[in-house]
């Protein structure tokens, strides 16, 4: 009578990076650090999206966001990255080719 009072909930599907994914972003991480444009990144997991901010100061808003949601996957593609006003520089399916806008062009900050 008291088992399903003792029972926790199941609780809601979170949306992560698996290890396969964070090595080829934690690769471009490590370039943009040695280039001298990033200095801190995060992580966040939530229930519809994964992100991996690229910080170019420690208390600034992320310069670069890289995204994981995957009710998009089938549409534009799951992936994407996003630049530091949100505007999206790359969207699509696989995660390297997306990645590749940070080898295609160096980044300025114009002001």
């Amino acid at each position: 009578m008291t088992e399903h009072l003792l029972r926790k909930p199941a609780s809601d599907p979170v949306v992560a990076f698996q290890k396969s994914e964070l090595q080829p972003i934690l690769d471009v991480y490590g370039r943009l650090v040695i280039a001298g444009e990033a200095r801190d990144y995060s992580i966040g997991f939530g229930k519809d999206v994964a992100t991996f901010a690229i910080f170019r100061r420690h208390a600034e808003s992320p310069t670069w966001r890289i995204e994981k949601e995957p009710a998009l996957a089938n549409r534009q593609g799951q992936y994407a990255v996003y630049g530091l006003g949100g505007q999206v520089l790359r969207r699509g399916r696989e995660l390297r080719q997306v990645l590749r806008v940070f080898e295609s062009r160096k980044f300025t900050i114009v002001r």
